[in-house]
């Protein structure tokens, strides 16, 4: 199954991809580093006993990782409004 999007039937559709194509990535890469960041101070603020920044670590850790999903998402979403708005 092919979920890419059609963009031959928008107009200006090499710059309507290579933007959507340049967000995902930067959303994507920021979600990562914030993983790794969220991560690290979630072991070191374990480990030292600061249980409240663990906890608010912790909960950067799950918000970056729903990033991440929603980002990859962003493809099978335009997909389905490019299809819809065809069919209109």
């Amino acid at each position: 199954m092919d979920i890419f999007p059609d963009f031959g039937a928008v107009g200006a559709a090499a710059e309507l991809r290579s933007i959507i194509g340049a967000l995902m990535t930067y959303v994507l890469i920021f979600a990562v580093l914030m993983m790794i960041i969220s991560a690290v101070t979630w072991a070191l603020a374990t480990a030292n006993g600061h249980y409240q920044t663990a906890t608010r670590a912790r909960l950067g850790l799950w918000i970056a990782c729903g990033t991440a999903a929603l980002s990859g998402l962003g493809v099978a979403w335009a997909n389905f409004l490019l299809r819809i708005g065809s069919d209109l």
